[in-house]
C-alpha cells in the first residue's frame, strides 16, 4: 500500500493576476488534505488483499514505508475501483485501454454513475506516465481510497448530526459527492496532485525518494489537472499542493499546448518529455519561491464557510474575456493590484522576520496597520474588478460579511481569497482565542442584509477548523485510515 496526501491553498494576493506570467501571486498552504491510498489487489479477487493493519497476503511482497507489490503476472484481470466512503454512492470502477502507436493508458469507466473527470484524467495520466518509464503494460488491479479532511466540504445533515463528533478526521457527508458544497480550498488539485504522486510512487519509487521527484510530480500533476478542468487555470494550486506555502509565477502555457490527448499517437513519449522537462524548444519555467513561508508568530489565518460555493472556472473564463476587451483598463487595474499585494507580501515577510529575532516579543495590534490598509486597498481593486468585469469576485454580500468581521477587535483584514465569489473568506487575525469567540458570536445569527447584485445570499456562515501550514505533498502513515479501507 502506498498512501500520499496534499495540502489545500489560500490564494492570499494574485487571484486573477497569477494567470498571466507578468504576475504573481502568494499562495499559503492549508493544513487540510486530500489523501490517496492505493492498494494491490490479490489476483482473481475484488478484496483488498491485505489489511495494512494485518499481516500481508499471500503473493505479496511488504516493502520497506509499508507498500505492497504483487507480481503482476499473477493478476487475471485488470481493473481499477476508486472509491471516496465518505460520500454516497461514491464508486467508480474502471478498465484499462491501450492505444497503439504510443497513444498511452486510458482508463475507461465501467458501469454506470457520473463520471469524475478529475479521478479519470488522473489515471489515465499517471499509468500513461508509469507504462512508459517502467517499460511495463502490466498494472494489476489496484484499490484507490480517497479521503478529504473535513473542511474541504459545507456541512450536511450527517457531518454535524449526533455522531459527527465521533467521526475524527474524516466524516461521513451523507450525500452524493456533486451535491457535496465546497469550501474553495482547492480540492481539484489536491485530489490530482495526491492521485498522481500516489500512484507514481507506488509503482516506480520507494516512499523515501518523494522529495527528489517532487518537480516531475508537479510537471505530471499540472498536465493532468490542466487536461481535466478544460485547460483553464494557472496551476498555482497545484504548485501549492506540491511545494506547499510560496510566491508563485505561472508556467507559460504553450509548455502543455502541444500536449494533445490520451490516445492520439505519440501521446506517452509527449507526456514523458513534459514530465521529465526534456523538451528544449518548451522547458518548464514555473517560478515558486518563498517554499515553506510561514504568516508572522503572534498572527493566524482563519476561513469562513458561507456554504455557497462557486465555478471559478466559468469565473475565470468571464474575466479573462473582459480583459482581453478592455486591455489598457484591465492592465492598469493589475498593475496597481500586483504592486499592492507584493507590498502585503514583503511586510508579512518582514514581520516574520523581526518575530524570529524577537519570538518573545508580545505583538501588538499597531504592528499590523500597515497589512490592515494594504488588504483594504486590495479589496478597493477587486471592487472595482467585479464591477468592471461584471464576475462577482467581491459580491455584496462578502463585502458586508468583510466589513463586519473586519470592525471586530483583533481581526487584521479580510479578503475573498483566489477567483473570489461565494467561496470561504480568509481572515487575517490576531493569534489569540478570544478573537475566534468573537467571530463566531457575530456568525451565530448571521444572515445577509443587503440585496446583493449578483442574486447571493448567505445565511449561514461557519469558521472552519482548518489553518495555515506550509508543507506540499506528502507520504502518510496507514494507521489513520482504520475503518476507512
Amino acid at each position: 500500500m502506498t498512501a500520499v496526501s496534499a495540502p489545500g491553498k489560500v490564494l492570499l494576493t494574485g487571484g486573477y493576476l497569477v494567470l498571466d506570467r507578468n504576475y504573481t501571486g502568494t499562495v499559503f498552504a492549508l493544513d487540510a488534505r486530500i489523501h490517496a491510498i492505493v492498494q494491490q489487489l490479490r489476483r482473481g479477487s475484488r478484496q483488498l488483499s491485505a489489511s495494512p493493519f494485518d499481516a500481508v497476503g499471500e503473493g505479496a511482497e511488504q516493502q520497506a514505508g509499508g507498500s505492497v507489490t504483487v507480481n503482476d503476472t499473477s493478476i487475471e484481470e485488470e481493473t481499477i475501483t476508486v472509491r471516496s466512503p465518505q460520500f454516497l454512492d461514491a464508486v467508480w470502477e474502471y478498465r484499462l485501454k491501450r492505444y497503439e502507436d504510443g497513444g498511452g493508458v486510458k482508463v475507461v469507466q465501467h458501469g454506470g454513475g457520473r463520471r469524475n473527470p478529475f479521478v479519470e484524467t488522473s489515471l489515465s495520466y499517471a499509468l500513461t506516465y508509469i507504462s512508459y518509464v517502467a517499460d511495463s503494460r502490466g498494472f494489476g488491479s489496484l484499490s484507490i481510497t480517497i479521503l478529504a479532511d473535513n473542511d474541504y466540504y459545507s456541512e450536511t445533515a450527517a457531518s454535524r448530526g449526533p455522531a459527527a463528533g465521533t467521526q475524527g478526521r474524516f466524516r461521513h457527508f451523507g450525500v452524493p459527492l456533486h451535491e457535496a458544497h465546497k469550501t474553495g480550498l482547492g480540492s481539484s488539485a489536491a485530489l490530482v496532485t495526491a492521485l498522481v504522486s500516489a500512484l507514481v510512487i507506488h509503482r516506480t519509487m520507494h516512499p523515501d525518494d518523494l522529495d527528489v521527484a517532487r518537480e516531475k510530480l508537479h510537471n505530471l500533476a499540472q498536465a493532468a489537472h490542466c487536461a481535466a478542468q478544460g485547460k483553464v487555470g494557472s496551476g498555482f494550486d497545484v504548485g501549492a499542493a506540491i511545494y506547499g506555502s510560496c510566491l508563485y509565477r505561472r508556467f507559460s502555457p504553450s509548455i502543455l499546448e502541444k500536449l494533445g490527448d490520451v490516445g492520439s499517437p505519440g501521446f506517452e513519449e509527449r507526456l514523458f518529455a513534459t514530465v521529465e522537462d526534456v523538451d528544449v524548444a518548451r522547458p518548464w519555467d514555473t517560478e515558486c519561491t518563498d517554499f515553506g513561508m510561514r504568516l508572522p508568530q503572534g498572527m493566524q489565518m482563519v476561513l469562513c464557510d458561507v456554504d455557497c460555493g462557486s465555478h471559478s472556472p466559468s469565473m475565470v473564463k468571464h474575466v479573462l474575456e473582459w480583459r482581453n476587451k478592455n486591455r489598457q483598463e484591465a492592465d492598469m487595474l493589475w498593475n496597481n493590484l500586483q504592486a499592492n499585494n507584493e507590498k502585503l507580501r514583503l511586510e508579512l515577510i518582514r514581520l516574520a522576520v523581526a518575530r524570529n529575532h524577537d519570538p518573545e516579543a508580545a505583538p501588538v495590534l499597531e504592528d499590523y496597520d500597515l497589512i490592515r490598509a494594504l488588504i483594504r486597498q486590495t479589496r478597493c481593486y477587486l471592487r472595482t474588478m467585479t464591477k468592471l468585469s461584471g464576475v462577482p469576485i467581491e459580491p455584496l454580500v462578502q463585502t458586508e460579511l468583510l466589513d463586519a468581521m473586519s470592525d471586530i477587535e483583533g481581526v487584521i483584514g479580510g479578503v475573498v481569497p483566489g477567483a473570489g465569489g461565494y467561496d470561504a473568506v480568509v481572515l487575517l487575525i490576531r493569534d489569540d482565542m478570544a478573537v475566534v469567540n468573537r467571530l463566531n458570536a457575530l456568525f451565530q445569527n448571521w444572515s445577509s442584509s443587503v440585496e446583493d447584485d449578483f442574486c447571493g445570499k448567505i445565511e449561514r456562515v461557519r469558521m472552519l477548523g482548518v489553518r495555515h501550514g506550509s508543507d506540499g505533498v506528502l507520504n502518510e502513515k496507514l494507521g489513520q485510515y482504520f475503518g476507512w479501507i
